[in-house]
């Protein structure tokens, strides 16, 4: 799995095995063994070994070296020492003034001697600084022109030689606000996280939420993107083909924090996706996927309660006053409008129909699917690092047991990665082996309950100047905010919102994406709550 505790050492290791493994044919020949024998410096029975394991499973992490103690690497500086480092980082090192590595590391030793601190060594703070953004960096000290005539391409345009060679994902607020499926008053405009192929410009997914841009928005449209969506666009009753589906090569972004998320990096090495981001303040390598959103965007232009692009377009309507779609039918309603429209309709660039474009040159390639959806969704999910203690795993203030954990308990115990839906936290997944272990609360009675609200919930206890929060006084709280809710009768906007966004944890399940896939150990269809237009919080 992705996000496992691994030496970054083994992780590259791993990660250069399985580029020359993924080289070799079918049935490679006696100087390509011999090539990728010397590559990897193992013997025949070895390459062979790795190579029927990879192929079995073509995740880099069936590579990873055996581990031989603890993972070596940098220490994180102590928070008063790290403090005071990036102080004179904004105001000295990162200026016009260029000081030297030795001037900057005098300045921060002088204020840890000050402070009673052990001061960094030079040698330390060279390495922390090599962690910095380098293009920014330079761009500080000398200046933009310099920063991007280093750091910065500018080709003609991107351009992909095959589908699925290069997937651009962005988010944007969608022009339109949306109503409460029950009392149809307006609730805020939703965010849609949008993924396009740039080789044959198909839309390959997305995702419509509430909330803002995430990791877990990330994860959802990549999973809608690479999955077969024939029974995501039955449920809906949309009877068109949507062919689009399959493991990109490569990944296009912005600098969105959500995309440098550790969990997202790890994933995507883990499924062979390179990373590549789009340099700050360039947008014009985003062409592609903003001009889908473009696009997007002119379509719901049409639908009653629009906010247009500007106030001058918008004239005197009101959009809340006008506003007439769900979520949900906002969902269908872009579905339609990619399926039926946007992928039917002639694109200058290709001169025939983005659906065309793929269905005539996805068969020269191999796609690649994930071997578990379930799985490769829970690998882009936001994690976190547990010790497992003897009454169970500690996350949220919550504490989560399973019976399968049982068998951890005479292991090393720290430092287990904890996978998490922040839209329900009822469950959560924890890294085992090749694949996930699943946690839920020890009480069995708490309610199902969304990471936003129990924020919503500590930091009304702390207002209230309560020190100490425990698990019962979290879901009480969480139970009286959503009584004030359920019963107001007259309801302001954040409150209808707030409805909305907790409406996903009711009985009614979600898209079923992969009904032949089922926990891990059992063979029953699992339904997965993972696709649904959900609301969230990271």
């Amino acid at each position: 799995m992705a996000d496992s505790m691994v030496g970054e050492f083994d992780w590259q290791e791993a990660r250069r095995r399985a580029d020359v493994l993924s080289k070799l044919p079918d049935r490679p020949c006696d100087a390509e063994i011999r090539a990728a024998m010397n590559a990897l410096a193992i013997s025949r029975a070895t390459l062979f070994r790795w190579l029927k394991r990879f192929r079995q499973d073509e995740r880099t992490s069936t590579l990873l070296p055996g581990r031989r103690g603890p993972n070596s690497g940098m220490q994180p500086f102590d928070p008063a020492v790290l403090a005071i480092v990036e102080q004179h980082f904004q105001k000295l090192f990162a200026t016009r003034r260029k000081p030297t590595l030795t001037r900057f590391q005098r300045e921060v030793a002088a204020d840890c001697r000050i402070a009673g601190l052990p001061p960094p060594s030079i040698r330390r703070l060279g390495r922390w600084l090599k962690t910095k953004d380098q293009a920014d960096l330079m761009r500080r000290r000398e200046g933009a022109g310099k920063s991007e005539a280093l750091f910065l391409a500018t080709p003609g345009g991107l351009e992909a030689a095959a589908p699925l060679e290069i997937v651009q994902i962005d988010h944007t607020k969608v022009d339109v606000t949306v109503v409460d499926p029950v009392t149809r008053l307006p609730i805020g405009r939703p965010t849609l996280t949008l993924a396009i192929d740039v080789n044959t410009r198909i839309a390959m997914g997305f995702y419509l939420s509430l909330e803002a841009p995430s990791l877990t928005a990330v994860a959802l449209c990549l999973t809608h993107a690479v999955m077969d969506k024939t029974p995501w666009l039955a449920s809906r009753g949309i009877a068109a083909d949507w062919p689009a589906h399959g493991i990109p090569r490569t990944i296009h972004v912005d600098n969105g924090a959500e995309f440098h998320a550790r969990a997202f990096e790890r994933a995507c090495a883990e499924h062979r996706i390179d990373l590549t981001y789009r340099p700050p303040g360039t947008p014009r390598f985003g062409g592609h996927i903003e001009r889908l959103i473009g696009t997007m965007m002119g379509a719901v232009h049409l639908i009653p309660g629009s906010h247009f692009s500007n106030i001058r377009e918008r004239g005197d309507l009101d959009p809340e006053a006008e506003a007439v779609m769900t979520l949900r039918e906002l969902e269908t309603y872009l579905a339609f409008e990619i399926v039926g429209s946007y992928h039917a309709r002639l694109h200058k660039a290709l001169d025939l129909p983005p659906v065309a474009a793929w269905n005539a040159r996805v068969g020269d390639i191999a796609v690649r699917r994930p071997s578990d959806p379930r799985q490769f969704l829970i690998d882009f999910l936001p994690s976190e690092e547990r010790t497992l203690q003897r009454d169970g795993l500690h996350l949220f203030h919550i504490r989560y047991w399973s019976d399968e954990l049982r068998w951890l308990m005479g292991r090393d115990r720290s430092g287990l990665t904890v996978k998490y839906d922040p839209r329900d936290l009822s469950c959560v997944f924890v890294a085992a082996g090749e694949g996930y272990l699943e946690a839920r609360p020890a009480d069995r009675t708490r309610p199902a309950i969304a990471l936003w609200e129990h924020r919503a919930a500590v930091r009304a206890l702390r207002e209230q100047g309560r020190c100490a929060v425990d698990e019962g006084l979290i879901f009480s709280t969480i139970l009286a905010q959503r009584t004030l809710i359920d019963e107001a009768t007259r309801t302001t906007k954040a409150m209808r919102r707030d409805a909305a966004r907790r409406a996903h944890l009711a009985s009614t399940k979600m898209i079923d994406v992969t009904a032949e896939v089922g926990p891990l150990g059992d063979d029953k269809p699992l339904q997965l709550p993972y696709f649904e237009v959900e609301e969230w919080d990271d």
